[in-house]
């Protein structure tokens, strides 16, 4: 009989080594949660690393739902460790690739052309008048790939999505068995484009308004004190003199995206400086461990305006940009992973 260990190198496993449990916060950013698929590749890949829980919003929700559900269905199919990941790692490409199906057939225009078009449609006519019957071929593409029964009855993995409530203009998280493709496409919907979508009776937008992404839901629902974020809206970028209205909106939107998961981070490290002066009790707030793939910067280059854009050459260009920026987050700080916050200079008030 083989002994334990040429059985766990078969099947791609280190025995006696000890994975890495993290949270992951992903970020909301249209074609460019593409990055953020390379990142969960690498990780994937590495098998260092293991998930207890996921939040996501827009484009994050949908790689955490792809990933989530592709581990829950290895679960049933008795797949474990190596050829579990490597199911998560076919789902996320199907999925990406399908997204670039879509989107280098609907390019028939040059990318300034399409831009301008699009321009033009939003500011003088709704989305109600534009698209009445809420079609977003999108929505099929998700739902081909996830089962939200499946994932809510044997996912292993927490799931939190958010979407801003319109009345209430407050981010509510969908979860468990509120987890659904609406809830996905209620937190992808932005309103100069798609209708808000209707769940339980209210209506919901993008939920990057309210928590891009939330991270509250991952310090009082799972134990793990790490929360990885991968960060694909630029937190600072040069003011340029004289720029173009669309560059201006471009920057608001980023602004305006950013400013709830900065607060977070703000309280987060308000609560760590209080546990570490010891004015707060440990066993009632949890010391969160942040740290960050930073895509902002490396996405910085094509531009605001390139989220709109899903052909798949672009899309397969800013996965490997993702891939290679994971690879070496891991190279430079899984070390750090349950011992100490490796983006504290990200949250400073």
């Amino acid at each position: 009989m083989p002994d334990e260990g040429s059985a766990a190198r078969a099947t791609g496993e280190h025995p006696g080594r000890q994975n890495k449990t993290v949270n992951l916060a992903l970020q909301g950013g249209g074609s460019h949660g593409a990055f953020t698929w390379g990142v969960l590749d690498a990780f994937l890949e590495d098998g260092r690393v293991d998930f207890e829980g996921i939040s996501g919003t827009s484009a994050g929700a949908m790689n955490a739902v792809v990933l989530a559900h592709a581990l829950a269905k290895a679960e049933v199919e008795g797949v474990r460790g190596h050829d579990a990941r490597e199911a998560a790692r076919a789902a996320l490409s199907r999925f990406w690739d399908g997204v670039g199906v879509m989107g280098t057939f609907m390019a028939g225009l040059p990318l300034p052309a399409a831009q301008a078009m699009a321009s033009m449609f939003t500011q003088w006519f709704s989305p109600s008048q534009v698209n009445p019957l809420g079609l977003n071929p999108l929505r099929q593409l998700l739902e081909r790939e996830v089962d939200f029964e499946l994932l809510a009855k044997h996912g292993q993995i927490k799931i939190f999505v958010t979407a801003t409530n319109v009345r209430t203009g407050r981010g509510d998280t969908f979860s468990g068995t509120r987890l659904s493709a609406d809830a996905v496409m209620a937190s992808a919907c932005l309103p100069s484009l798609f209708q808000a979508v209707q769940i339980e009776g209210e209506h919901y937008w993008d939920g990057g308004f309210s928590g891009n992404p939330a991270i509250y839901p991952l310090i009082y629902e799972t134990k793990s004190c790490d929360v990885v974020l991968v960060q694909i809206n630029p937190v600072e970028t040069p003011y340029i003199p004289g720029a173009s209205s669309q560059e201006i909106m471009e920057r608001v939107n980023e602004i305006t995206f950013n400013a709830p998961l900065l607060a977070e981070m703000r309280a987060i490290e308000f609560v760590r400086r209080l546990l570490a002066e010891g004015r707060l009790d440990p066993d009632r707030y949890k010391n969160v461990l942040l740290h960050r793939v930073d895509g902002g910067a490396a996405l910085a280059e094509f531009g605001a305006s390139s989220k709109s854009r899903a052909d798949s050459p672009f899309l397969r260009r800013l996965f490997d940009l993702g891939r290679a920026t994971g690879q070496q987050w891991l190279k430079q700080h899984l070390r750090d992973v349950g011992v100490r916050s490796s983006a504290e200079h990200t949250h400073r008030p």
